[in-house]
């Protein structure tokens, strides 16, 4: 496969993961990071580190509205809920691994 093929795909691939978890508003960041070990507001991180890369102008809270397909605040009145102290606990017990 060549070079840009792949680059292709794995747009193709990062659109699908965007367009999947904003199907699933449901799954909260903290799910995420307990489970994967990355969520959103990690994508929204590497998405900035990659445009800066390229010496693009993107900043974090730009990357957060392209992966949220909103602005940050405006997702977390809609559908982030306060984390549950059995959610916190696997965090921070995540945390000392």
């Amino acid at each position: 496969m060549d070079r840009q093929t792949q680059t292709e795909l794995e747009a193709a691939a990062f659109r699908r993961l965007l367009q999947h978890l904003d199907q699933r508003k449901d799954v909260q960041n903290i799910d995420l990071m307990n489970l994967a070990g990355f969520c959103r507001n990690c994508l929204s991180k590497w998405y900035a580190a990659a445009a800066e890369e390229k010496g693009l102008a993107l900043d974090y809270e730009q990357a957060r509205e392209i992966v949220y397909g909103m602005p940050y605040s405006e997702w977390k009145d809609k559908y982030q809920q306060p984390a549950t102290p059995e959610q916190l606990a696997a965090f921070n017990a995540r945390q000392k691994d």
